[in-house]
């Protein structure tokens, strides 16, 4: 059975550079990687919301300028 997950990698792939991350990283410092990558993906979305909502307000008053 083939289970290909991400971009055609398979579970041994995927297993393999998850331990190479540990060996490289260390387990200490991987939670707070994720923790940082975590915080950088809500600041992103967070700015992201902020500019829709500026579009959206700013749409009505191009429209009534014309």
């Amino acid at each position: 059975m083939t289970l290909d997950l991400i971009g055609g990698l398979g579970f041994q792939e995927i297993l393999l550079i998850a331990l190479v991350v540990l060996l490289f990283f260390g387990g200490k410092k991987i939670p707070e990687m994720m923790k940082g990558l975590g915080k950088g993906i809500k600041s992103f979305k967070d700015g992201m919301k902020e500019v829709e909502t500026e579009v959206k307000n700013a749409a009505p008053e191009e429209e009534v300028k014309e």
